[in-house]
């Protein structure tokens, strides 16, 4: 991560951020409201953190992946600004999904997409001119990172969720012909 974030502002992660969205848009755009609730094949599917046992080797829908991505970013992204602040990381999550099962529609996903675009612009806003970088948390890697390192572990989370919202999609139109 260190690598990742060396030479970036705070000033960055606004770009980054809309790189990120307007990407994922991309990705989805020409999909449909089938293509969002399709159960694709995933031998490898594992969710440790599921709700329930029969969600453990589930594989997820393109809606899943966009509730996950974006709640997880927008984690990243409030943790970030009160370690911008000098707060303390004081342990624990600040994760809120909506359940995968309410995203049924492509417009779902637009607008999941978009909200989540606002939120996590407005936590950058709550960055002070001069954030606190030395302050840190150490990561579920045992990485130490500071404010920029914990926004971007939010987006590099959701690029490793690209290909697989492509293959979602690819599957999902394959069957739909």
């Amino acid at each position: 991560m260190k690598e990742l974030i060396r030479g970036l502002s705070h000033g960055d992660l606004y770009q980054q951020t809309n790189e990120m969205v307007d990407k994922v848009l991309d990705l989805i755009t020409g999909s449909d409201d089938y293509g969002v609730t399709f159960v694709p094949k995933d031998p490898d599917a594992f969710d440790d953190a599921a709700v329930s046992e029969t969600e453990i080797a589930m594989p997820w829908t393109l809606g899943h992946v966009i509730v996950h991505t974006t709640a997880s970013a927008e984690e990243s992204a409030a943790l970030a600004a009160e370690l911008s602040r000098g707060v303390p990381f004081r342990g624990g999550r600040s994760h809120s999904e909506v359940h995968w099962t309410t995203i049924t529609t492509l417009d779902q996903c637009v607008h999941r997409l978009e909200e989540s675009r606002r939120m996590r612009l407005a936590s950058l806003d709550m960055w002070p001119d001069k954030p606190d970088l030395i302050n840190s948390l150490v990561n579920h890697r045992s990485e130490e990172i500071n404010a920029i390192g914990q926004f971007m572990s939010g987006l590099t989370h959701e690029f490793s969720h690209l290909d697989q919202i492509g293959d979602i999609i690819a599957q999902a139109h394959d069957s739909h012909l």
